[in-house]
This record gives C-alpha cells, sequence and structure tokens, in this order.
C-alpha cells in the first residue's frame, strides 16, 4: 500500500539522523554537501511543494519561509536560499524541522486515504519517496565527509569494522555485445533520465569480475601511479600538481608508513581485501590506464547486469563496501557507485516532464559523468540496472569505485 511505503521511507530518513547529534544535523562541510537538517527539510518540501499545493483543500504552507529555504534547484518554484549557506541556517532549529515532518506526513496520510485510487497522484508520491531515498544517501555521505573534518575522528556508527576475506583474483569475463536494449523497460519506476529505452550497439569486450580493492590500488600508489603523468586526463594531472590528488579522499598515511581509513566507524586501519571507495574520476581512470584496461561505457555495465540477471540486492545495515565473496561478476550492485567512461546525456528521444518538476535531471546533462549500480549506502529497493547516476569527474565525497573493463 503506498500509504504504508510513504511512512516507511518517510520514517527511514529519521532513523538515519537519530544517532547525531542537534551540531552534527546543521553543519555544512562544503558547498557539494548539505546538512542533515537541511536533507530532512527539503525532502519534506518536496511533498508540501510538489503535492499538497497542489491537491490539498485549503492548502496553507506550514511555513511560508521555508519555500525559499528548502528550495533545491527548482528555478520553476521560485527563489532558493544560496546552496553553499545552508549551513547558516541555524533557523528553523532542529525541532521545529521534525514537526514540520510531522505536519506534512500528517497531511499527506490524509490525502492519500482520499485519493487511494488515483494515478497521478500514487506517481507524484512514488517520485517523492525515491527523491528521498536519494537524500537517504546523502545524507549518510555528506555526515560522512563533515565528521571526517573533525580531528577526534568521531564515529556515526561505534560498532567496530573487522577485516575482510580475501576476494578471488580479478578476472576479466568476455561478453560477445551486440545490438542491445538500453534503459528502463517498463517494469517499477524510473527517473526520466532512465529513457527512452533503445538499441545500442556493444562491441565485444571484457568486464572485470569485481571492483578494485584496496591492496591493488595501493600497488597503483606505491608504483607511482600519483607522479606519472602519463596517466592522467590533463585536468586530473592538474590536480595531482597542484597537492589535491594524491590518495582516495579517506586515506591518512600514519607515521611508520601504514595507512588507515576514515569510515562511518570511525578511523580504521586499511582494508586490503575491500573495494577502494571515494575516488574521482580521473583516478578511476589513471589507474585503469595504469592496469592496462579502461573504464567501462554505461551500456556495456547495464548490458552485463541484465545479461547476467543480477538482483540489486542492499544491505542497509552496511555502513562500508565489503570484500567480493563470490566468483562470476559480482559487486554490481550493493558497495560503490562505478564510474564509467560515459558523458551524462540524454538517451534519443529523451522528453523531460513538462513544469518544474522536469528540472529533476534534464538540465545536468552537462559536464557530468555516468556512474552505475548502487552504493553500500543505497536504499533498498532503490537501484536497477537502468539506473543512471552522475556527478562532475572531481567529485569523490559518494561512495565511488573502480570496475575495470578491456
Amino acid at each position: 500500500m503506498l500509504r504504508d511505503d510513504f511512512l516507511a521511507v518517510r520514517q527511514r530518513s529519521l532513523q538515519l539522523a537519530a544517532p547525531l547529534s542537534m551540531e552534527d544535523c546543521c553543519a555544512q562541510s562544503m558547498p557539494d554537501a548539505s546538512p542533515v537538517k537541511w536533507h530532512l527539510a527539503h525532502t519534506t518540501w518536496f511533498f508540501e511543494t510538489f503535492i499538497l499545493e497542489q491537491r490539498e483543500p485549503d492548502f496553507a504552507p506550514f511555513h511560508s519561509a521555508f519555500r525559499v529555504l528548502f528550495n533545491s534547484y527548482y528555478n520553476g518554484v521560485g527563489a532558493k536560499h544560496p546552496r553553499a549557506q545552508r549551513g547558516l541556517l541555524t533557523r528553523p532549529a532542529l525541532d521545529e524541522v521534525r514537526a514540520y515532518r510531522a505536519d506534512v506526513d500528517a497531511r499527506m496520510g490524509r490525502l492519500l486515504e482520499a485519493h487511494a485510487q488515483d494515478p497521478a497522484l500514487a506517481a507524484l508520491v512514488t517520485l517523492g519517496l525515491q527523491h528521498e531515498q536519494q537524500h537517504q544517501e546523502l545524507i549518510l555521505t555528506d555526515v560522512k565527509h563533515l565528521l571526517s573534518h573533525n580531528p577526534v575522528a568521531p564515529a556515526y556508527d561505534g560498532d567496530a569494522m573487522t577485516p575482510d576475506a580475501a576476494p578471488l583474483p580479478l578476472a576479466f569475463l568476455a561478453f560477445d555485445g551486440g545490438l542491445v536494449e538500453i534503459g528502463h523497460d517498463g517494469r517499477g519506476f524510473a527517473f526520466d533520465n532512465e529513457l527512452p529505452r533503445h538499441r545500442s550497439y556493444v562491441a565485444p569486450f571484457e568486464l572485470a569480475s569485481r571492483l578494485v580493492t584496496n591492496g591493488e590500488y595501493l600497488a597503483f600508489i606505491e608504483g607511482g601511479g600519483y607522479r606519472n603523468p602519463a596517466l592522467w586526463l590533463a585536468d586530473g594531472w592538474d590536480k595531482v600538481a597542484a597537492g589535491e590528488l594524491a590518495a582516495p579522499l579517506y586515506w591518512r598515511r600514519q607515521e611508520d608508513g601504514s595507512w588507515q581509513e576514515f569510515t562511518l566507524h570511525g578511523l580504521q586501519p586499511l582494508d586490503p581485501a575491500r573495494p577502494v571507495t571515494h575516488v574521482s574520476l580521473y583516478e578511476a581512470d589513471a589507474y585503469a590506464r595504469w592496469a592496462g584496461a579502461r573504464l567501462p561505457t554505461e551500456a556495456e555495465w547495464e548490458f552485463c547486469a541484465r545479461l547476467a540477471e543480477i538482483e540489486a540486492a542492499i544491505n542497509e545495515r552496511a555502513l562500508h563496501p565489503a570484500a567480493a565473496d563470490s566468483a562470476g561478476l559480482a559487486q554490481m550492485f550493493g558497495a560503490c557507485w562505478q564510474w564509467t567512461s560515459s558523458s551524462y546525456a540524454p538517451y534519443p528521444g529523451y522528453a523531460p516532464a513538462p513544469g518544474a518538476i522536469g528540472e529533476y535531471n534534464g538540465k545536468f546533462m552537462i559536464n557530468q559523468y555516468v556512474l552505475r549500480g548502487s552504493s553500500c549506502a543505497t536504499p533498498a529497493g532503490h537501484a536497477r540496472a537502468s539506473y543512471r547516476n552522475f556527478f562532475p569527474a572531481g567529485a569523490r565525497w559518494q561512495f565511488t569505485g573502480i570496475r575495470l573493463a578491456r
């Protein structure tokens, strides 16, 4: 039942915020990240603005200022508070944001009961839930970035991490390719950027059986990977030369030469068996070139995921990617988002939805690259083979990893 799904997703966001202090929920560590309080309010704003304002009899906003404070990028809705200044919003307090959520949830519940059979309403609510699940992943990655700046390296979750067993040696699996169908197949929900389904030619290729591990990436570092300009795209090498890139985002070299990694469980010894994560496209591409391989295209990745009929399984209790524990095509979902060599562009025949909702994806189809799969922070039920995540080439604060192709 849609109302039950609505309440479950809304409750999950509060559960993710539960281990945090009010101070944790208000701070913003960089312009690309947002405070947890803002995520909780913005996802509520979505339902109030796009559903209640249009559908609720005698609509009145919970607070008129929230329309501006918690608008993200919807120019069609009106003014927005600057993204880089979300951490300055000490008011409204976290308790008022929780009251805002409770008020909107109750009003949405009544609307869903009264119009349970309305397909247009159901479609909008489903979009809102998918949107909130995206923000649930951002809550975890934004909090991780925030806590990493604290000198005492606080843990979001105090449970200890134990070393994983070494995965099987990386193998390359051969695929014939051919003229294949790419894009959402019509079953269940899809964002507009997954459409329309279309034909694409995929030449014969090989795809790595699993993700690149910390141990394998450490060999790249120790082999001079960050000192060899021949491995790097020009923009990436400029960042290396400027001292912006020297290791994955949360790696920390100790005085004795060993490495530690900041995680949502706090600072941990670097586990060589687990997949390397929090790397940019520049680093993924340089590693692939060093390894005598390349990054897959998004069509190659989707073709393999569909051919293998891999389920998009997610362990919602996992807060860090685990080592591969099986043969064949492993870690397609639930470990790290995987960089592809594909620029984020519209599929042939793509058309955004009318109105402000149409700003959701299409206007970002420039200067971004596509990532496929899902991560350990992705909510259950949110991943699928056709899902197109996208970030600029330098982004590293998401759980981004490397799968090789050739």
